[in-house]
């Protein structure tokens, strides 16, 4: 009795003590919104609060950039004044999901916490998405391609930067026993139901529709099928072919190529990227003879 009432009071802001709270990381472009829409329809009752694209150190429930209540949108600004009031509907039991992007735990180190003062001990699990190197680093890409606001220096600027972030994220999904998270490979998930099923057991969440479900229109969507509407159209493990005459995206290759931290981390969890990025690196990127 006495757990469920300190229990009540931790989740008091909230307005709802969750069945399962999640904390998720993942690059943009990895199917971070996918894996939410999944969780969310595989929630207790069909019942969640899925607070998006949280800021970096600062506490989740006051920095989101969008809430979801039971998988409708619910008025951001009402919520950031009285949570309570908005999340509230979703009920005791409820699933709880807060998304982070484009940054990990590794990402902060001494007394800077990822959730700012946020008492982690009341999450039930951190999840880490990843994707695979050449796919991800070629829908990026693309994706920024399509914003006519970011020059050609500015793009590759924020994917280099982006590069460096994922590398370390990888560190972290190799240590995921140690560090007692879930880790969940994009690339297996689109194509593996039995590998959702058990990711689902793992997170405490019964299967109900365990289906890809439809494209998310977050970030826009796909940026290489704009008018696919189930997930399972996508051809997401073809991104890097459709970019291989792409110029920006070659030169791209051949920096990461040479990134031993990059390439010594993919060499043990996506082979095929490393070995294609050891031959991107035997090439070299200059005219031949070099600049004399």
């Amino acid at each position: 009795m006495a757990t469920a009432h300190i229990e009540q009071t931790a989740w008091q802001p909230l307005g709802f003590v969750p069945g399962v709270a999640l904390r998720l990381f993942g690059m943009r472009r990895s199917g971070n919104h996918a894996i939410v829409g999944w969780l969310q329809r595989n929630a207790p009752g069909g019942r969640s609060v899925f607070l998006n694209n949280c800021k970096p150190g600062q506490d989740p429930l006051r920095s989101f950039r969008g809430i979801e209540v039971n998988g409708a949108h619910a008025p951001q600004h009402k919520a950031l004044r009285d949570m309570a009031s908005v999340a509230g509907a979703a009920g005791d039991g409820a699933l709880l999901v807060m998304s982070y992007e484009d940054t990990s735990p590794a990402e902060f180190t001494g007394d800077r916490q990822v959730s700012g003062g946020f008492d982690e001990s009341r999450l039930s699990r951190n999840v880490l998405i990843y994707r695979s190197f050449l796919n991800w680093s070629a829908s990026l890409l693309k994706k920024m391609q399509g914003n006519p606001s970011y020059s050609l220096v500015r793009r590759n600027a924020i994917l280099l930067r982006a590069m460096d972030t994922y590398t370390r994220l990888l560190g972290m999904v190799e240590l995921a026993k140690d560090l007692a998270v879930t880790c969940i490979s994009y690339d297996r998930w689109c194509r593996e139901d039995a590998y959702r099923a058990d990711l689902l057991e793992e997170l405490g969440l019964e299967a109900q529709d365990n289906s890809l479900g439809t494209v998310q229109r977050y970030g826009g969507g796909s940026s290489f099928q704009k008018n696919a509407k189930g997930a399972e159209d996508l051809q997401t493990d073809q991104r890097w072919r459709q970019m291989a005459t792409d110029a920006e995206y070659q030169s791209v290759l051949h920096l990461a190529a040479r990134d031993t931290a990059l390439t010594d981390r993919l060499s043990r969890l996506f082979p095929g990227d490393a070995a294609l990025l050891a031959r991107v690196a035997a090439e070299t990127p200059m005219i031949r003879g070099g600049l004399a």
